[in-house]
């Protein structure tokens, strides 16, 4: 007979599972949603790493700056020719913390919220890599990703749309564009609009704002 045991998590896991146990609200006015970007090293999802992490929170439809986290983080991984995208030096003056110390921070901030980020998919696996760096499993909130919501506009359903397009349709200024923290702020703006827009043309299910074209989870 095989006797397994249960694998241990640090405390800060159990906390952050513990939160899904608790059911969930089914409006937008009731959800709190957590909008985050990372600024990387690179875009391969293994090899490059994590620079910063910026998030920001809406309730109620309001973005709530004041409930908001901007993490730094220490990276030996560092490509000097990024630098002119994101601006971050590997030295410089700006406080920065270890990887795993950054990774607990941003998930005791995230708690069960639900995530949103303008192609999400990439942002996700960053940290899901963070994780699983740290042993630990992928992260378990709902996403949402503004590149996705967009297409279900009227008339928006198979182009593929950057911020930077998005800020301009909308109106929305680009302040601090290509921090983690200012695209958070951007991209929460952007997701506010773009329900605003859709709850014009129909009636917006809960439900409508979790799956793709093909009505599956965004993940």
């Amino acid at each position: 007979m095989f006797w397994f045991k249960k694998k241990k998590y640090p405390v800060f896991w159990n906390d952050y599972l513990r939160k899904f146990k608790t059911p969930q609200p089914k409006t937008v006015e009731n959800t709190r949603f957590v909008v985050f970007d990372t600024e990387t090293t690179g875009f391969d999802t293994l090899k490059d790493r994590i620079l910063s992490i910026g998030a920001v929170s809406i309730f109620n439809k309001i973005i709530n700056v004041s409930d908001s986290i901007e993490v730094y983080l220490k990276q030996e991984k560092f490509k000097a020719e990024t630098v002119e995208i994101h601006g971050i030096l590997k030295e410089g003056n700006l406080l920065k913390i270890n990887e795993n110390e950054a990774i607990e921070q941003f998930i005791n901030y995230l708690g069960n919220a639900v995530l949103v980020a303008h192609h999400a998919a990439f942002d996700i696996e960053m940290i899901n890599n963070a994780l699983k760096r740290l042993n630990l499993p992928k992260l378990k909130n709902k996403c949402i990703d503004t590149g996705i919501l967009y297409k279900k506009l009227e008339g928006k359903k198979e182009s593929h749309f950057s911020l930077d397009v998005l800020c301009a349709e909308f109106n929305i200024p680009k302040h601090d564009r290509h921090t983690a923290s200012g695209d958070a702020f951007i991209t929460a703006l952007l997701f506010l609009k773009i329900i605003s827009k859709l709850k014009k043309e129909r009636t917006v299910h809960y439900s409508d704002l979790f799956r793709t074209g093909n009505n599956k989870g965004l993940i």
